[in-house]
């Protein structure tokens, strides 16, 4: 293992829109903590929504879906040694308290703390070639075999949010649902729910996207706005309507056309629907006469950890085919605006530190 430098480069969220490339201290770790070397970071769509809207006071080192290979230890950590490679998570449940006895891990207090930091108010730290691992989301640190890429690592962070989703609409083997938005997100909610035992219907408004969801499970996959769409829903479905849909872009107009589409007593899944405030208008009678529940679903499941690296690291979850630009650290910025705007070709974008 080469020497730990005394210095590092990060790129810091300093205001809405601003990030700059600056020489920062390397972070010191205390005895119950770990020093990792980035490998791989994942540009997720939180993270740019606090960039470009400024959500959160600056300065902070953003990154969040995050690999790389421990090199320090604390003299109290346990089960992790130097040269280790790893994937991180940087919200892990405190399992105790009301919200963790009732599975709402995310509304957990010690979840909403973040347990990662390259310096300044820890933010996740991965646009670094270093980060600090606190003691309380240790429990979160997973070992990447020795077969398996550090990018495969980082990509265990989002596969759990969508097995988690996966997991709370409650599916019977064989039942139908749709999954509108085709982008590495909704790829993801394919194949998942096909490996579910799922028959999954897949919408985009890009025809390569289209393609990969068959690729990745889908039964039918069709444009969004296709005039055959309630057709074949009936067709698939014996006339009942969707099992399920599962809203992976924050459209408004998709919300309502899936309770639409969805049979009484089944689910729509809010999965991309995160700004504070934003309001829409809904029959409520679909949810109060038809029964149609209304569900969210934000962030990981610790608890669902070994599956999703089963998952990810035997390939049946392909993750590599979704990541389609790679960037160096110093051009952070740009990987946040491809990951922002994406163009028709582009699905998931890496920031790899150390090249």
């Amino acid at each position: 293992m080469s020497r730990i430098p005394s210095s590092m480069q990060a790129v810091v969220y300093r205001g809405a829109g601003k990030l700059s490339v600056e020489t920062v201290p390397v972070p010191r770790i205390g005895s119950g903590e770990l020093l990792v070397r980035v490998a791989a970071c994942g540009v997720c769509p939180t993270d740019i929504k606090k960039i470009h809207h400024g959500t959160v006071p600056p300065p902070r080192v953003f990154g969040h879906e995050t690999a790389g290979t421990i090199v320090k230890s604390g003299s109290l950590v346990r089960g992790f040694c130097v040269g280790d490679r790893v994937a991180l998570h940087h919200h892990v449940p405190c399992l105790k308290c009301h919200y963790c006895r009732h599975l709402a891990f995310a509304q957990c207090p010690v979840y909403k703390r973040t347990g990662i930091t390259a310096g300044f108010e820890p933010a996740g730290g991965g646009y670094a070639e270093y980060v600090r691992v606190m003691p309380f989301v240790l429990p979160g640190v997973v070992r990447i075999p020795r077969r398996n890429s550090f990018e495969e690592g980082a990509m265990l962070e989002p596969v759990n949010t969508v097995l988690k989703a996966v997991r709370r609409l409650d599916l019977a083997r064989g039942d139908v649902v749709l999954v509108a938005g085709q982008g590495p997100i909704g790829l993801m909610f394919t194949r998942l729910l096909q490996l579910q035992g799922a028959r999954v219907l897949g919408t985009d408004l890009l025809p390569n996207r289209l393609r990969l969801a068959r690729q990745f499970g889908a039964e039918r996959a069709l444009r969004a706005d296709d005039a055959r769409l309630d057709r074949i829903v009936a067709r698939l479905t014996r006339g009942r309507g969707l099992d399920a849909a599962v809203v992976a872009v924050p459209a408004d107009a998709v919300v309502r056309q899936s309770l639409n589409q969805v049979r009484g007593g089944g689910k729509v899944m809010l999965f991309a629907h995160t700004k504070r405030g934003a309001e829409t208008s809904l029959d409520l009678a679909k949810v109060c006469v038809d029964e149609i529940d209304v569900v969210g679903s934000y962030s990981a499941d610790i608890t669902l950890q070994t599956e999703v690296a089963r998952a990810v690291f035997s390939r049946k979850l392909d993750v590599h085919r979704l990541i389609t630009h790679r960037f160096p650290l110093h051009r952070t910025a740009e990987a946040v605006e491809l990951a922002a705007h994406p163009h028709p070709g582009a699905l998931k974008v890496v920031v790899s530190p150390h090249g």
